[in-house]
């Protein structure tokens, strides 16, 4: 992979301009994406994205999960094996089980300043630190997807150098608040410490997921690309939620969920339908029709 590399440009999108008859590269979510909400590929995205793969289509999987969660759309992604992981910070070759490609990591003295400003400025909040090896968290963290026999601890144990696990490099940072609302507390983090990492959410609770600075699904799936030699305007991306804008708004045509967030379908140049509606292959059908 290529040296990092600032954050891409990302300029107003252009709301009526037509989508490629035939774009090089379809980048999508999967949660609450392409994924259907028992968390499946339905039967009409499978067919689809193995069309668009024979068309000579790349599919690039761009998600906030971590390599373990990808399971579920390992069996579907053919050709280059790669995905986009932990909301850019690392690229996982799926052919290979997940064996991480590139990483790039949240430095743990920042990710320390971000716990010490939101305690300070949004007390009550909890943390879990996602490692490249597993995700360990503090006791009142709720019990949200985690993993059986991660560390328990403060999140200044957990990203001390002396931690047993600090050999891993820190993916995201994530931070729970029991109360206030998601934008709000979004806002919030990013007021009070936006200068040491990227903030950005996925969850419909107040969960924030923060990365390093300049990490994001675009800046990482923009240097996929130009690996490859192609263009912004060559890409088709799908999204529905904040952590997906920057992906959206980069790429030459994006689609919004109807079940999207309202900023998403804000900032998207088109609609599809929802995720229960097999809305990514919706248009993919299209674009292969020519």
């Amino acid at each position: 992979m290529t040296p990092a590399t600032d954050r891409p440009n990302t300029p107003a999108p252009e709301r009526f301009r037509p989508a490629p008859a035939r774009p090089r590269l379809i980048a999508t979510d999967l949660d609450g994406t392409l994924l259907r909400d028992d968390k499946t590929v339905s039967d009409r995205t499978v067919t689809a994205l193995a069309a668009a793969e024979r068309a000579g289509i790349e599919v690039f999987f761009v998600t906030g999960r971590p390599a373990r969660w990808m399971d579920v759309v390992s069996a579907h992604v053919h050709g280059h094996g790669l995905a986009i992981c932990a909301n850019g910070a690392a690229v996982v070759d799926l052919h290979q089980g997940g064996l991480p490609v590139e990483v790039r990591p949240l430095a743990t003295d920042r990710a320390l300043t971000i716990v010490a400003a939101l305690r300070e400025a949004a007390p009550g909040t909890s943390f879990a630190v996602e490692r490249s090896g597993g995700i360990f968290y503090e006791p009142q963290y709720p019990p949200f997807h985690l993993d059986p026999g991660a560390v328990v601890a403060p999140a200044e144990k957990l990203l001390h150098d002396g931690f047993a696990h600090a050999d891993m490099p820190v993916l995201k940072l994530l931070a729970h608040h029991p109360e206030l609302a998601p934008d709000s507390f979004l806002q919030l983090a990013r007021t009070v410490a936006g200068a040491y990492g990227d903030f950005t959410r996925s969850s419909p609770s107040a969960l924030l997921e923060v990365s390093g600075l300049g990490v994001s699904k675009a800046s990482t799936l923009a240097r996929c690309c130009a690996e490859r030699g192609i263009s912004a305007s060559e890409v088709v991306a799908f999204g529905d939620m904040p952590n997906d804008l920057e992906m959206l708004m980069w790429a030459g045509t994006s689609y919004a969920m109807a079940n999207a967030h309202p900023d998403v379908l804000a900032a998207t140049t088109h609609r599809t339908g929802a995720n229960t509606e097999d809305g990514v292959a919706v248009v993919i059908e299209r674009i292969l029709a020519g």
